[in-house]
């Protein structure tokens, strides 16, 4: 990795830093799991992926080989990018994908992120293998606002299927049913000594009593929320999506695809040991889901096996698949550190007020032919505009103003209102919209965006990630979010700074952020099995007026369409 020093100038806070470059090679490797091999697309060979390292305020530039049979792309996730989306990844929003035998050059601007962020591919459902995190350190000459742990480890929680992941999405896509849940999770790539021919490769986090360690957790998960617990260890949270919060401990954590955490533990038991567990959190109506468990091992160096048969570990308590309750409150307790060194300015007058409905939907088909409910299609949306995905990237739409690639008039709240967590739904509600539609913002607008979650054909939650912000999640609950009591309860003082957030079951969460990063920038549902229905939508944030409010131009390698 080659290092060089740059001044950046960017709408963000910035100061010198480093430019850092890495290789990516992306190519089929064949992979053993579950008492099978097959062939997965890595990153240089990995599952997971090689982790970037990088201070806050940073350029890393990752020239990007595509040596595979598929198209691909890259997406920085919770990196802003200011002013930078030809950069930010999504394929056929901000850039056309690149092809078998091409290459591209990200170039990722690091701004306020610090903590652990994350990269995967964002072009069909690629991400499942291809993926890694992405570790912020302080700026040089800062520290930590906790004591500095003595190690850092990453924690990469994903999903393993037997089959081949592209034909398990052109199964989904082709019967309209819904799609085959996956056979394992995964700790770091492992899926550990709970499933068949795994026990020689489950992950071990080797201990020594006495010191802390930094767990740098990604949710890399397809389809499942995480409760994740290691036994007889209380876990500390000081971080989530690149921003730090307040200590908060906790006997488990409950983690959605897309969100990271920074997680202390504290290696103070007797030495033994100990799993580290992670299942799903469900409490979707009907919905599949993995039942099952991943584990890693917790072990103490002076731990010394007795001379009978090796104990199993100690196992921790986790909550339930469907506890709705231990998943919210988890969840409701984060709070921004706020402090003198890391201070936040939640917005307090807003001047775009956004009402999103999220549904799950069906589309009929021709003498109900299709695997979802009666012989319809399954389909998601926003606002009741299912996304369909077009041919062109928006972005380069947008910015050479070609007509006919898509529209400006996404609604800025649901077209029908009605109570939207019933139990029972005229069929007319079930049918969205389909679309490619977008919201345009102007420069440096307050906006507060509520996502109203729906029990249309099947409540569940939804974790709803934005690329270009991080954003405030000044309140949540459940039901139908009212307008007059609600903000009513709103915390503007400490509120968690985040770029993905979970929206409960047939409930609600609001959110503020300043639309100050012109360009294209894409919302999505990140279960990629919503964001394959139409669960998306896209902002456009328009130039401001100085020139460090502005898009910047167009890099002359981007890939075509």
């Amino acid at each position: 990795m080659k290092v060089s020093w740059l001044l950046l100038p960017c709408v963000f806070l910035f100061a010198w830093g480093e430019t850092r470059y890495y290789d990516f090679i992306v190519r089929s490797t064949p992979y053993a799991r579950l008492c099978s091999t097959k062939k997965i697309l890595t990153v240089n060979g990995q599952f997971p992926g090689p982790t970037i390292y990088a201070n806050k305020g940073d350029i890393v530039v990752v020239k990007t080989y595509n040596r595979a049979q598929y198209n691909i792309t890259l997406h920085w996730h919770g990196v802003k990018q200011p002013r930078n989306p030809w950069s930010d990844g999504p394929e056929y929003i901000t850039q056309c994908p690149i092809p078998p035998g091409g290459r591209f050059e990200y170039t990722i601007i690091l701004s306020n992120e610090e903590g652990t962020v994350w990269w995967h591919a964002h072009s069909d459902w690629t991400r499942a293998t291809v993926h890694g995190a992405i570790v912020v350190h302080p700026q040089l000459g800062t520290i930590y606002p906790f004591t500095k742990p003595d190690h850092e480890v990453p924690i990469i929680l994903g999903e393993w299927w037997k089959e081949d992941i592209n034909e398990v999405l052109a199964l989904g896509l082709i019967t309209g049913a819904d799609f085959n849940i996956s056979d394992a999770f995964t700790i770091n790539g492992q899926p550990g000594d709970r499933y068949p021919c795994s026990k020689q490769g489950t992950f071990r986090l080797r201990v020594e009593h006495g010191k802390s360690y930094l767990l740098r957790i990604v949710n890399a998960a397809l389809n499942d929320e995480l409760f994740l617990a290691v036994a007889n260890h209380k876990l500390t949270v000081v971080g989530t999506d690149g921003a730090y919060t307040k200590p908060l401990q906790a006997q488990y954590i409950m983690i959605t695809p897309g969100q990271t955490m920074d997680v202390l533990l504290e290696a103070n038991q007797p030495p033994n040991l100990y799993y580290m567990a992670a299942r799903a959190f469900s409490d979707g109506v009907g919905a599949p889901f993995d039942n099952t468990t991943a584990t890693a091992i917790v072990e103490y160096s002076n731990y010394t096996l007795p001379h009978s048969t090796a104990p199993s570990p100690i196992y921790p308590h986790l909550p339930y698949y469907n506890n709705t309750l231990a998943a919210f409150n988890f969840s409701q307790r984060l709070r921004s550190l706020a402090s003198g060194d890391h201070p936040i300015e939640v917005p307090l007058k807003v001047d775009t007020h956004l009402v999103y409905s999220i549904s799950v939907n069906t589309f009929p088909c021709p003498q109900n032919s299709c695997g979802g409910p009666n012989g319809s299609r399954f389909a998601a949306s926003i606002n009741n505009i299912s996304f369909e995905t077009p041919q062109i990237d928006i972005l380069d739409a947008y910015y050479a103003g070609i007509r006919g690639v898509f529209r400006k008039n996404f609604p800025s709240s649901p077209p029908y209102i009605f109570n939207f967590t019933a139990d029972s739904f005229p069929m007319v509600l079930e049918i969205p919209k389909p679309g490619t539609k977008v919201k345009v913002l102007k420069y440096g607008e307050c906006v507060e965006l509520v996502f109203q979650g729906t029990n249309l054909v099947a409540g569940e939650d939804h974790p709803l990630h934005l690329h270009g912000f991080s954003f405030y999640v000044v309140g949540s609950g459940f039901g139908n979010y009212d307008p007059v009591k609600d903000p009513l309860e709103y915390n503007l003082v400490d509120p968690p700074f985040k770029n993905t957030v979970s929206v409960p079951r047939n409930g609600w969460v609001a959110l503020r952020f300043i639309a100050n990063n012109p360009g294209v920038w894409f919302m999505h549902c990140h279960l990629e099995r919503h964001l394959s229905w139409g669960m998306d939508a896209v902002f456009i944030v328009r130039d401001g007026e100085a020139p460090d409010e502005r898009l910047l131009p167009r890099p002359p390698n981007m890939p075509r369409c």
